[in-house]
């Protein structure tokens, strides 16, 4: 079969969809940014800040679901246009006084709107570049993460500091709506989809042997890690800046920015390096499982060694580069699914891979909450929140090693839905 080559316009889009990914990420991490004049005006104690920031998550794995099983038939352009304006909307009551309970809704109800961001956006970039040529893209993708805090961190510090950290809510409301404009006008479906015959001609696999498959359970247990790590910067980062280092808001605004910026160099470098291996003849098992997780067991361990660290500077050194490593996974685990996912059933399955390990966006900032609220000084309950997220990088690199094998999951995973059809028409 001929190699399929990349369609006009596929970079165009994954520069908007890039756009998608850092206002996401700027939505997402503006309470972290905020925390501290956020617990001082709602009066909110650490185990009520930590609920505020896993708040977002509470509906984000059911949407993310709900939207991978639309996206299977419905164009991936109208659902991003749709998510984009739930966003937008979803800021505007924090910009004038505002309770907790309100708070607390609105997270969610942003949570819903963003949970089947990222899913959502490579299942449409998939639709423009053929597997060969996914992971750069990919990666690029992923960098809209970390840009959205690189370039959001420093104006929206600026009106935390000389306004008010409502108005930095209504900010981000503003810059959705304009992204809302520009895809409308500019975004497409691309056209690497299979023909009516060749969808009818396609082996299903089923979804308790697609979900259940050792390289699926494998990226969901790694970047389930790698996500406790971001969930924690999310929601914490700025906040143990301040409380746990005694910078000021205005320090820990700047110093906000240095682990994205580690993270993106991560991204970009493992994006760049895992294709490269691939276009060389790697395996897909050492160019994008082990290059993928590996990073997570080394970032584990140098967070663990942060309470044994006594300058401020080195334990941020530490906590940058630990859980910066992390990156790496976000790269190469949807292009592992999409290798042995079928194209009618990929949307879903990236879906449901995201819902599964965005949960520990839930559980995360809870446990750094009740474990500082409970620890015996401020500095103690982070260093032993951090602890725990250096055990946790541990465990799921580990399992990333043990179980991400994608050149050998599509022939096997084919090989059962044939079997299974085959036993479906066998005569009684």
């Amino acid at each position: 079969m001929a190699e399929q080559s990349t369609p006009k316009g596929a970079w165009k889009i994954t520069f908007l969809l890039f756009l998608f990914m850092v206002v996401n990420f700027a939505d997402k991490m503006v309470v972290g940014l905020a925390g501290v004049p956020i617990m001082h005006e709602l009066k909110l104690d650490p185990e009520r800040f930590g609920l505020l920031g896993s708040s977002f998550f509470f509906l984000f794995s059911i949407s993310a679901i709900v939207v991978g099983f639309i996206v299977n038939r419905v164009e991936t352009r109208w659902v991003l246009l749709a998510m984009a304006v739930v966003w937008a909307l979803a800021q505007f009551p924090m910009v004038g006084s505002v309770s907790f309970t309100t708070f607390l809704i609105c997270r969610v109800i942003l949570g819903a709107g963003e949970g089947p961001a990222f899913s959502v956006a490579a299942h449409a970039i998939y639709k423009w570049f053929p597997d060969h040529k996914r992971t750069l893209p990919t990666a690029i993708l992923s960098q809209g993460s970390a840009f959205g805090v690189i370039l959001a961190v420093p104006a929206l510090n600026w009106i935390i500091v000389n306004h008010s950290w409502h108005y930095a809510f209504g900010a981000l409301g503003v810059v959705g709506l304009m992204w809302v404009v520009a895809w409308f006008a500019l975004g497409k479906e691309g056209p690497l989809v299979h023909s009516a015959a060749a969808a009818a001609a396609e082996v299903r696999i089923p979804y308790g042997r697609l979900l259940t498959s050792r390289t699926f359970v494998g990226c969901v247990a790694a970047t389930f890690g790698a996500y406790w790590a971001l969930s924690l910067g999310l929601t914490w980062f700025t906040t143990f800046v301040v409380q746990g280092l005694g910078f000021t808001q205005h320090q820990a605004g700047l110093i906000s920015i240095a682990p994205w910026v580690f993270g993106a160099t991560v991204v970009l470098i493992t994006g760049w390096l895992s294709q490269r291996l691939m276009m060389r003849g790697a395996s897909s098992r050492i160019a994008r499982g082990v290059l993928g997780a590996a990073p997570l067991v080394v970032g584990g361990l140098i967070v663990l060694g942060m309470p044994y660290i006594d300058s401020a500077g080195l334990r941020i050194a530490a906590l940058v580069i630990g859980t910066g490593l992390c990156g790496s996974i976000y790269v190469v685990c949807p292009p592992m699914i999409a290798e042995f996912a079928p194209l009618s059933q990929r949307g879903a399955a990236i879906a449901i891979y995201g819902a599964l390990y965005t949960l520990a966006g839930i559980v995360a900032p809870l446990v750094m909450g009740n474990v500082i609220q409970h620890a015996g000084s401020l500095t103690a309950g982070y260093m032993t929140g951090y602890t725990i997220n250096g055990i946790v990088l541990i465990v799921a690199g580990l399992l990333g090693l043990l179980l991400l094998w994608p050149n050998t999951e599509r022939a096997r995973l084919l090989n059962a839905g044939r079997e299974a059809e085959l036993g479906l028409r066998k005569p009684a």
